[in-house]
């Protein structure tokens, strides 16, 4: 029987990749941004476990802003 899974992949079987999808995007540098921020994140809530992922998500955050905020600075100066 054939099945309509062009990845070849069995049912209910999940992909996985090295790193979340969301991460793909962005170069190393700016991943080790990310991953610096989210660890002073850790360190201000007194190293609390099993909130990697909002760390994660809140440092992404921050470091795009600072990232759009720079660029804009930038096509601000003459």
């Amino acid at each position: 029987m054939t099945t309509n899974n062009p990845a070849g992949r069995h049912a209910g079987e999940r992909s996985l990749s090295p790193e979340p999808a969301s991460m793909q995007k962005y170069s190393d540098e700016v991943r080790e941004r990310i991953a610096k921020k989210a660890y002073e994140l850790y360190e201000q809530r007194g190293r609390q476990a099993e909130r990697d992922v909002e760390d994660w998500l809140k440092a992404e955050e921050l470091v795009r802003k600072e990232m759009n905020d720079r660029a804009a600075t930038r096509k601000a100066k003459p």
